[in-house]
C-alpha cells in the first residue's frame, strides 16, 4: 500500500511517527509532506523521516486563506508522481481535496472542537473522519469514535518509556521539582479571538513558581528579555521525556496539558473555549486544570499552580490517576494501523 500523510504542525510528527514506522516495518511505503510550522521539519529530520516541504500557509488568516489553492497545488503535483492508495492527515483539508480530486480514500483525524473552519474544508471529502470518544461535535454519518487521545499515539506505555537520562543536560534528577511553562504563538485559524496569557502574568507566573521549584518556557513567541533566561534547551525531540519528570505543565497548549495528563504530570491549561479531551482529562480523571483567559482565572491558576508545587504527595497521587485512564483507553496508533489494514488491505 502506498500512503500519503500530510503535516501540518509538530504535533502531526508525534501523531503519525509511530503508525509510519510501523508500516514500514510491514512493507508499505509512505510519504510525507509538510506544510511548514514552528518544527514540525525539524522535529521530521531530528527524527530521520525523508518528507516533502511545500512551504508555509502564512501567518495571518488572511494570507492562509488565499494560500489554500496554492497549498493544494503543490500537494496535488506531489501526489499526482507519487500515486497514493491512500491520504491521511489531521484537519488536513488539502489532503482530503487532493484524495477526492484522485477519487482515493482519505483519513482525517481531529480533536479540536472550536476547528471549524477546518472541518468546513474537510469534512465534504474526507472519506473517514477519525476523533476521540470525548469530541464534542457530530461529524455525520463519516464520523469514527475511538477510545483515546490523539497523545496516546506516541506516549502509550507500549509506544513511550521517559529516559531519566535526558534531566542531565538541564542539570536536573528525577527527584527535582520543576515547571514547563508553554505559551503558544495563537496564529492558527481557530486561535482567532484568543490573546492568551498577558506578559505581566506570564512574570507573575514564573516569580510564583520559582519559589518552591526550577523554571523552563517553550514559547513559540519571543519571549521579553527577563524571561529568555528560563527558555528551555534541548532538542525539541526529547521535550516528552523532561515533561514527564515534572512537577507541573502551565500554559497555553491543550496538545502539551494532555500529553503531560496520559504521563502523569498535573497540567494547567488556559483557553477561553477549551477542548473536550482537556476537559474529559480534568472531569473525569482530575488530571488536567482548565482555566480560561479572564483576568481573575489567570491569577486562579497561578494559585492552582503553587498548590501542586506544594504538595509533596503529587507525583504518585497522579500517577495512579494516570492508571485509571490508561485502563479506560487505547494505544492509538495501533487502532489506526488495525483500521487500515482492516478497511484497506
Amino acid at each position: 500500500m502506498r500512503i500519503a500523510i500530510d503535516m501540518a504542525h509538530p504535533a502531526h510528527v508525534h501523531l503519525f511517527k509511530h503508525f509510519i514506522w510501523d508500516m514500514q516495518d510491514k512493507g508499505h511505503t509512505c510519504l510525507i509532506t509538510v506544510a511548514e510550522k514552528d518544527i514540525a521539519c525539524d522535529l521530521l529530520r531530528n527524527y530521520g523521516f525523508d518528507f516533502i516541504n511545500h512551504g508555509s500557509y502564512g501567518r495571518s488568516v488572511g494570507r492562509k486563506i488565499m494560500n489554500v489553492p496554492l497549498m493544494d497545488y503543490r500537494l496535488y503535483r506531489t501526489a499526482r508522481s507519487f500515486k497514493p492508495d491512500l491520504f491521511i492527515g489531521n484537519a488536513a483539508f488539502r489532503a482530503a481535496h487532493i484524495a477526492f480530486l484522485l477519487r482515493k480514500p482519505s483519513i482525517i483525524f481531529d480533536d479540536t472542537e472550536n476547528g471549524k473552519a477546518e472541518v468546513m474544508l474537510y469534512a465534504p471529502f474526507a472519506t473517514h473522519i477519525c476523533t476521540p470518544v470525548c469530541y464534542k461535535r457530530n461529524l455525520g454519518r463519516k464520523h469514527l469514535r475511538y477510545p483515546g487521545y490523539h497523545e496516546l499515539a506516541h506516549l502509550h506505555p507500549d509506544r513511550f518509556t521517559p529516559n531519566p537520562d535526558v534531566l542531565k543536560k538541564m542539570a536536573l534528577s528525577e527527584d527535582d521539582k520543576f515547571v514547563i511553562m508553554r505559551f503558544v504563538g495563537w496564529e492558527a485559524i481557530h486561535d482567532i479571538g484568543h490573546a492568551g496569557l498577558g506578559i505581566e502574568t506570564k512574570k507573575q507566573a514564573v516569580d510564583a513558581f520559582c519559589q518552591h521549584a526550577s523554571v523552563f518556557i517553550t514559547s513559540e513567541r519571543p519571549l521579553p528579555d527577563e524571561l529568555e533566561p528560563y527558555r528551555i534547551g534541548i532538542p525539541p525531540e526529547e521535550i516528552h521525556h523532561v515533561m514527564a519528570y515534572a512537577t507541573l505543565l502551565y500554559g497555553e497548549s491543550a496538545t502539551m496539558a494532555s500529553e503531560c495528563a496520559v504521563l502523569g504530570t498535573p497540567a494547567i491549561y488556559l483557553d477561553n473555549v477549551g477542548r473536550g479531551y482537556t476537559d474529559e482529562q480534568e472531569e473525569t480523571y482530575g488530571l488536567v486544570f482548565n482555566f480560561r483567559e479572564s483576568p481573575e482565572d489567570q491569577q486562579r491558576s497561578i494559585e492552582k499552580g503553587v498548590e501542586i508545587l506544594t504538595n509533596p504527595g503529587v507525583k504518585a497521587e497522579w500517577q495512579e490517576k494516570r492508571a485509571r485512564l490508561l485502563k479506560d483507553k487505547v494505544d492509538v496508533t495501533q487502532w489506526l494501523v488495525d483500521f487500515v489494514e482492516k478497511e484497506y488491505r
